[in-house]
């Protein structure tokens, strides 16, 4: 199994997050993407400002590479036309998938209207303009029945308004692999939250994100029927290593 073809290597970490001037982060960016380039994976996952910088080095390396970016990353809390004007910011600069995050913390409050319109405005963004749209539910932040419950109204949100022709374009996604969990608890994908999430958002796909560390926990994924996987280490996953990255 090639899987390189299941990886969306990833790096989103500002400056300051990284503890790194402006230009040695953007030089970590630049060594990001050429690594997705060289090695053949599937995406490179980056913030919305480095989207065009992305496509015009594969472009230059004739790659296939996608260039995928984050949507009102990490907490998915700004109201609904802010995240669309991201959305469409990142189509306009060449992104191929737009990574969402799912405003939880309503679901979580019981808006349930707004988390659906969101997920309904912010699709047909996407889907309009041929892009592959993924919803971040924050796994950490619910508990199993939250998982279960989101998981099953993006579900329901896409065969209410979309054509199953469609569906094969949207994901559900685990997590953005920034919360901050308590005693250190685990912050991405697991298998039981992984599990959860096909069983309820199918038949959507799912991207495990966060938490896949080795080469072994990604085929495990793969074989529980995970389309995509992201990770700050695809490298080393790729190559058999195991890792330590918390993303």
């Amino acid at each position: 199994m090639n899987v390189k073809h299941y990886l969306d290597s990833t790096y989103l970490k500002t400056a300051s997050q990284a503890g790194l001037s402006e230009v040695a982060n953007l030089a970590v960016v630049k060594k990001a993407v050429n690594e997705a380039i060289v090695e053949g994976f599937k995406l490179i996952m980056i913030r919305p400002e480095h989207v065009s910088l992305a496509n015009e080095m594969i472009l230059k390396a004739n790659s296939t590479l996608l260039v995928g970016t984050v949507i009102d990353f990490p907490e998915g809390k700004s109201d609904i036309s802010t995240k669309i004007k991201e959305a469409n910011e990142a189509i306009a600069n060449g992104a191929d998938d737009l990574d969402f995050v799912c405003n939880y913390e309503a679901f979580k409050n019981g808006d349930i209207a707004l988390v659906k319109e969101e997920i309904l405005l912010g699709t047909q963004v996407g889907l309009a303009h041929n892009k592959t749209v993924k919803w971040i539910i924050e796994v950490a932040a619910l508990n199993d029945k939250e998982i279960i419950q989101l998981s099953a109204l993006i579900k329901n949100v896409i065969i209410s308004n979309f054509k199953e022709e469609n569906y094969n374009a949207v994901f559900v996604k685990s997590s953005t692999g920034f919360f901050k969990t308590k005693d250190d608890l685990p912050n991405g994908a697991t298998v039981p939250t992984v599990i959860m999430m096909l069983e309820n958002a199918s038949p959507l796909s799912v991207k495990a994100a966060g938490g896949v560390r080795s080469y072994d926990e990604a085929i495990e994924m793969i074989r529980l029927g995970v389309k995509r996987i992201g990770t700050s280490a695809a490298k080393a996953i790729a190559n058999g290593e195991k890792t330590s990255n918390q993303y």
